[in-house]
């Protein structure tokens, strides 16, 4: 399983949210898009990860990007997590069923653990994939970098 890498097609897919919504990546054509990997709901960073996403929607929303919230949790469970933590505006795709498999096509998928890696990957109006980034499991990913990528495309080359 290769980690998607910049400049690939970013695959498709369709997924619904916590809202019971149907996500497809190619619904977001002309937009840029954040896949924003979580493992697992309902854990510490994995909230603040959320929660800096949607604090920051505005941003995302004047530098075109559409931000998603995944992880391999149903959309029942993220439904209940999102109101928990107050996530309005922010879809967070369930990459449930089956298990996994967004993760997998993106190469993020932990096969012994059972979830995915913390990541971030940015993908351009076309459909092409322009930034990854893949923390620890521990490491709660800097909002800022990735706004600052999105504000200044130079920081890409």
């Amino acid at each position: 399983m290769r980690l998607i890498a910049v400049g690939d097609s970013a695959p498709d897919f369709v997924v619904k949210d916590n809202n019971e919504k149907d996500i497809r990546l190619s619904d977001y054509r002309g937009k840029k898009v954040l896949l924003s990997w979580h493992p697992l709901a309902w854990t510490p960073v994995c909230a603040k990860q959320m929660k800096a996403l949607e604090v920051n929607f505005e941003k995302f929303k004047e530098a075109n990007t559409i931000p998603l919230g995944f992880s391999v949790d149903s959309s029942p469970c993220k439904k209940a997590w999102s109101s928990e933590l107050n996530i309005t505006n922010v879809s967070l795709p369930a990459d449930f069923w089956p298990h996994g498999k967004v993760a997998q096509d993106y190469g993020l998928f932990l096969d012994k653990d059972g979830f995915s890696q913390r990541a971030n990957v940015l993908i351009d109006e076309n459909g092409k994939v322009t930034w990854v980034k893949v923390y620890p499991l521990e490491e709660l990913p800097d909002i800022n970098e990735v706004l600052n990528i999105l504000g200044n495309p130079q920081a890409l080359k």
